[in-house]
């Protein structure tokens, strides 16, 4: 069994309030510990000075496409791209075709997974068969076959009835509810957020309200059930409010902003480019400064991507017949560095917290640190390299991404999982 010493970083781990310029120690599939190990002697040392070492990043909120739409990502490529962003666990969303809603195709997922050998992936499991909301999956078998946890997201669950009785099964089992928060009938036909802009360039617009009657839905459900509610890809002020008070009920509620709601507004649909056409849609100023609010104050305890990605034939028609969704893994790390940490809203050790253990909580997996015995799934992570956003450089099979020609800042040099080199940027700095 090989020791492997990465010496010299600056060693973040939230889940045990550590950071300092120190050592981890790896031992085979495990981490050995943080610090001085006097007895032990490396088999191999990385050298991490001026670079962070922290638990491998967990992105709870991707769509992985397979089976169903490998014409848009596999298993395979999703979880490429994932480790190029220094994602070592992934949990992917249930909108396959068909729907993730049995055993078997939860367990299908893991098998190409495995196959694949990139990141952890772990299986969400549909809330209602084939997605359809009038009738409840095999919660059971779902959880016997890997699912951490239950969403029908691309769709809300509209029967009340229904996302209660989901709950109460989820509970019994001690597994979150992710919804996907947003009125049909509010929505229906929309492109864009409605407002100034919608009303300006003539497109039908999806109203706040949308989102947040059923953000209210979900809290008052949670309340009834003693549930954990999570609610996926929070876009508006109102919504970060709603959790907010619900946290302060007690209510067993979680939130998630991901990069594009806190980057980019609905202004950006002025050029008609369809990469910045998503569900929810952007929205205003106003919604980005309080979603800000909600990562700083503890609101919105995750940071994920939604990577949605589509194939580019797809996303060249015209905008109101293109599919919603951008990709978003190998950008995630110098988003957050250019939107959070440069202006000063949130700290390394707190980012890092909302990417590992944060989501790692609400899925109740074993990951999301480096404490002695744990997983040895690590990232050593470049704050400081600058490069430009270039998709065509993309690990990921679709180029839907609206960061592109973007200057930023850092990335994932090496990515571990189980221990193993997964990941190993090439030494020549980018242009």
């Amino acid at each position: 069994m090989t020791t492997l010493r990465i010496s010299n970083g600056r060693v973040i781990d939230p889940a045990q309030g550590i950071d300092q310029v120190t050592d981890l120690w790896i031992r085979g599939e495990k981490i050995l510990g943080v610090g001085p190990q006097p007895s032990t002697v490396a088999d191999r040392t990385i050298d991490a000075a001026g670079k962070i070492v922290c638990p491998g990043l967990i992105d709870m909120h991707v769509h992985l496409r397979e089976p169903g739409r490998e014409e848009d990502e596999t298993i395979a490529t999703g979880t490429a791209a994932a480790l190029a962003g220094g994602v070592t666990s992934v949990a992917c969303m249930p909108n396959t075709e068909p729907a993730l809603d049995s055993q078997a195709a939860a367990e299908f997922v893991c098998l190409q997974a495995k196959r694949a050998g990139n990141a952890n992936v772990y299986p969400i499991g549909a809330i209602t068969k084939g997605r359809d909301g009038k009738e409840l999956a095999e919660i059971g078998g779902l959880v016997e076959g890997g699912a951490v946890a239950f969403t029908d997201d691309g769709s809300p669950v509209v029967s009340a009835e229904i996302m209660r009785r989901a709950m109460e099964y989820c509970k019994m089992f001690d597994k979150a509810v992710l919804s996907h928060s947003e009125d049909l009938d509010l929505t229906r036909g929309g492109v864009m957020n409605e407002g100034f802009e919608s009303m300006r360039l003539g497109l039908r617009g999806m109203p706040a309200a949308a989102e947040e009657v059923m953000v209210y839905r979900e809290i008052a459900l949670a309340e009834l059930t003693g549930a954990r509610v999570h609610i996926l890809h929070v876009s508006t002020a109102g919504s970060v409010e709603l959790i907010r008070r619900g946290k302060q009920r007690g209510v067993r509620v979680s939130g998630e902003a991901c990069p594009h709601h806190f980057t980019l507004t609905d202004k950006c649909l002025r050029t008609f480019d369809s990469n910045f056409k998503m569900a929810p849609p952007l929205r205003t100023e106003y919604d980005v400064q309080a979603i800000l609010a909600g990562l700083r104050d503890g609101t919105l305890e995750v940071i994920a991507t939604d990577h949605a990605p589509h194939a580019p034939e797809k996303k060249m028609r015209e905008l109101d017949q293109a599919p919603n969704g951008i990709i978003g893994l190998e950008t995630l790390l110098p988003v957050c560095i250019k939107a959070l940490i440069e202006p000063g809203h949130l700290t390394w050790p707190q980012l890092i917290e909302k990417l590992t253990i944060a989501p790692a909580r609400v899925l109740g997996i074993e990951r999301g640190t480096l404490k002695a015995g744990a997983i040895a799934d690590v990232a050593i992570l470049d704050p400081e390299v600058e490069w430009t956003i270039d998709p065509t450089q993309f690990r990921s099979k679709s180029r839907n991404c609206p960061f592109a020609g973007w200057k930023v800042r850092g990335w994932a040099e090496t990515v571990l999982v189980s221990g193993a080199i997964k990941f190993q940027r090439s030494v020549e700095k980018p242009l």
